[in-house]
C-alpha cells in the first residue's frame, strides 16, 4: 500500500517549520519510504515571538493562538502544494505542532489545532500525536524511536541535535529512548547574544576554551542522574542550563565550547551506558538534525565515541534535515491504520499507544 503524505514538524529551538511530502509503502511487513520534496519555512518574527511568548498567555489567549497557529499551519500547507504541484496528490496531513507546555505524566501540550488546517487545507489532518501516551502514564517523548524503528532498521544508535538531543537505542533485547540534554536551543541562545541564528559548523565554539568548572556543574544537574524514561522541557535549557553559563561570566566563544563539550560528554555517557550486550564490531550512530551540521560538534562526539568502538555516521542532508517531519507523516499513517504510533519501553507508558486526533477536511 502506498501513502502520499505531508508530515509537518516546529522544533523547539524555532528556526521555522519542517514541512516534507513523502511516499510511504508498506510491502511484507517492511516499510520504505522517499522524501520528495520538502522545505524548512522559516518563522517570521512576529510569528518566533507568539510561539516563543504563548506559555505566558491566560488560557483564553492560548486558545486563540492555537486556532490562529492551525490556520497559519494550512496556509503554509496550501503553498507548498502549490509550490510543488502537488494539488491531487496528498492523501493526508500529519502535523506535530510547536511544543509549549510538557509535563508528564500530567499533560502535554501542541499548538496548531487540527481542525484549523484541515479546514484550511480540505485534506484529512492527524494532530495531537503525543497526547495519548502521556494519558497512558508515558513520558509522551520521544515520539520519533517509531519511526526510527520502522524505517530505519540497521542502526544500533539514533541521535537527533536539535533544540533538544535525544537518543534512540536498537538494542537487543529492547528498544529504548530519551532526551538526554538541552542542545541547539542553548547553543542559539548564546550566538543570538553576537547577532546570529547559530554557530555555522561550530567555528565560534572551536575557538573557545572549556571552562572546567562550569562543566562540571552542569554535568552535575540531577536530571543526568534519572534513570530512563525521560523527558526534557524547554525550560530545562533555557531557565536551568544557560543561566549556568551566564552565570560563570564566560565569553561567547568559551560558552559555545564548554556547552559543546557538554553534550558531547553526555551523549557519549548515555552511548557507554547500552553498550554492554551489543556486538562489538560494526556498531553505528546515525545523528540527524540541525547539530548534525555543527562540524566541531561532531568531531568532539566522534574524540569520545570511536574509542568505543562506535561509528559516527551523519546522512545526507534530506534525511538530517527532515527525519522528524518524515516520522511525522509516518505516525500519521499508522494512526490512519490503527496501529500503535508509541513504544511503552520508550516512553514507559502502560502499553504501546495508538496516538492522534483525526480531523476530516472534506
Amino acid at each position: 500500500m502506498l501513502y502520499r503524505v505531508i508530515g509537518m514538524m516546529s522544533g523547539s529551538s524555532l528556526d521555522g517549520l519542517d514541512i516534507a511530502y513523502v511516499e510511504l509503502q508498506a510491502k511484507s511487513g517492511k516499510w520504505d519510504f522517499d522524501i520528495l520534496h520538502a522545505e524548512t519555512i522559516p518563522y517570521p518574527e512576529d510569528w518566533a515571538e507568539r510561539l516563543r511568548s504563548a506559555i505566558h498567555l491566560d488560557a483564553k489567549n492560548y486558545l486563540l493562538l492555537h486556532s490562529d497557529y492551525g490556520h497559519f499551519l494550512g496556509e503554509q500547507v496550501k503553498d507548498f502544494i502549490d509550490r510543488h504541484g502537488l494539488a491531487y496528490k496528498v492523501a493526508l496531513v500529519s502535523s506535530h505542532g510547536h511544543t509549549t507546555f510538557h509535563l508528564p505524566p500530567q499533560m502535554t501540550a501542541q499548538l496548531g489545532d487540527g481542525s484549523a488546517i484541515a479546514a484550511e487545507t480540505g485534506l484529512p489532518v492527524i494532530t495531537d500525536l503525543r497526547a495519548i501516551d502521556v494519558a497512558l502514564g508515558g513520558q509522551g517523548a520521544p515520539i520519533v524511536p517509531m519511526g526510527e524503528k520502522i524505517l530505519l532498521r540497521d542502526y544500533q544508535f539514533f541521535l537527533n541535535l536539535g533544540g533538544i538531543a535525544n537518543i534512540s537505542v536498537n538494542h537487543p533485547t529492547d528498544y529504548i529512548a530519551y532526551d538526554v540534554c538541552p542542545a541547539n536551543r542553548v547553543l542559539n541562545m548564546i550566538t543570538a547574544k553576537k547577532g546570529l541564528a547559530y554557530d555555522d559548523g561550530g567555528a565560534i565554539a572551536a575557538s573557545g576554551t572549556v571552562n572546567t568548572e562550569i562543566l562540571d556543574t552542569l554535568n552535575r544537574l540531577d536530571y543526568y542522574g534519572k534513570a530512563y524514561p525521560k523527558s526534557l522541557a524547554n525550560d530545562f535549557g533555557t531557565d536551568t542550563v544557560f543561566p549556568l553559563l551566564e552565570q560563570g561570566h564566560l565569553s561567547d566563544e568559551d560558552a559555545l565550547r564548554t556547552y559543546t563539550e557538554h553534550i558531547a560528554l553526555q551523549v557519549s555517557n548515555e552511548v557507554e551506558k547500552h553498550l554492554p550486550g551489543m556486538e562489538q564490531s560494526g556498531i553505528r550512530i546515525l545523528v540527524t538534525g540541525g547539530g548534525a551540521f555543527n562540524r566541531f560538534l561532531i568531531d568532539r562526539l566522534r574524540f569520545y565515541l570511536e574509542p568505543m568502538r562506535v561509528e559516527v555516521e551523519v546522512p545526507e542532508p534530506g534525511l538530517v534535515n527532515f527525519k522528524e517531519a518524515l516520522v511525522m507523516a509516518l505516525l500519521g499513517v499508522l494512526r490512519w491504520r490503527d496501529e500503535p504510533t508509541t513504544i511503552s519501553s520508550v516512553t514507559g507508558a502502560s502499553r504501546d499507544g495508538i496516538g492522534g486526533a483525526v480531523w476530516s477536511g472534506a
